[in-house]
Formats: structure tokens, C-alpha cells, sequence
């Protein structure tokens, strides 16, 4: 991982299976991203999509899943125009989403271009797990 890192970090008492259920069911990232359709094949290699509406504005994020390993490991690439930054390999954060034993769920972010913005990313990554908290312990 590259430049500043932002991380958010959770404990879930939920199973491991549930939480991935979570952050791979197109229903639950509906929810986990501001309202955006996440579209993937959840295979290595494919690419993966938010599509949707931010301040009024419509926009497509976009980017590769590198690794998934189920109930464990989630890493992908992401990469939004409403940075304004240009489309190339060095504006693309890598998120690594790790779960480990009693359902310990780590959001990592690098890429990060100073403190600051690694901080603003950690506060929404922080809002983020915080969802999938409550959705796996409100699941059934």
C-alpha cells in the first residue's frame, strides 16, 4: 500500500458469514454506499461499479477486485471522477476489507495524498463499517 493510509476498524457480534454476506449483497451496499447500484461478478480480475448520485450530481465510480477470499479477505480498486483528479493507476485507491477471528472487520484505504485527506477518508470508512455492524447484528 501506498501513501497516507486511512483504516476503520470494528468489532461485530455477528458471524463471519454474515458479514460478508453484508458487504457482497447488492441490497446491503445499496445501503453502505450512499445509495449507489455496486455492480461486480465478485471475481478476481472483473471490474466493479458504483453507480449514482452525490449532491445533486451523477457519477460512476469504478475499479477491479484484486483478491476475495470469502468470510476472510476483500481487496479491490477504487477510483471516483468526483475527485476531479484524472483517470490514470495513480489517483486509484486500494480499500482491503479484512475479517478476522470474533468478527473483527479492518477497512484499510492507502493512496491517501496527505494527512488530511487519509483523515476524511477514515471518517467515512468509519461510517461505513459502522453500517455493516449494524446490518450483520440486525440480520437474521
Amino acid at each position: 500500500m501506498t501513501g497516507y493510509l486511512a483504516v476503520a476498524e470494528v468489532d461485530i457480534d455477528a458471524p463471519a458469514a454474515r458479514v460478508w454476506n453484508v458487504l457482497t449483497s447488492p441490497d446491503q451496499l445499496k445501503q453502505l454506499w450512499f445509495g449507489a447500484e455496486v455492480e461486480t461478478d465478485w471475481k478476481v480480475g472483473s471490474p466493479i461499479t458504483w453507480t449514482g448520485e452525490w449532491e445533486g450530481k451523477p457519477y460512476q465510480d469504478k475499479g477491479k477486485i484484486l483478491a476475495i477470499e470469502p468470510e476472510r479477505l476483500l481487496q479491490l480498486t477504487h477510483f471516483s471522477p468526483l475527485t476531479g483528479q484524472p483517470d490514470v493507476p495513480e489517483n486509484y485507491h486500494t480499500l482491503t476489507y479484512t475479517l478476522t477471528a470474533n468478527t473483527h472487520l479492518k477497512l484499510e484505504q492507502d493512496n491517501n495524498s496527505s494527512e488530511d485527506e487519509a483523515k476524511h477518508s477514515q471518517d467515512m470508512w468509519e461510517m461505513l463499517v459502522a453500517k455493516v455492524k449494524a446490518a450483520a447484528e440486525g440480520s437474521e
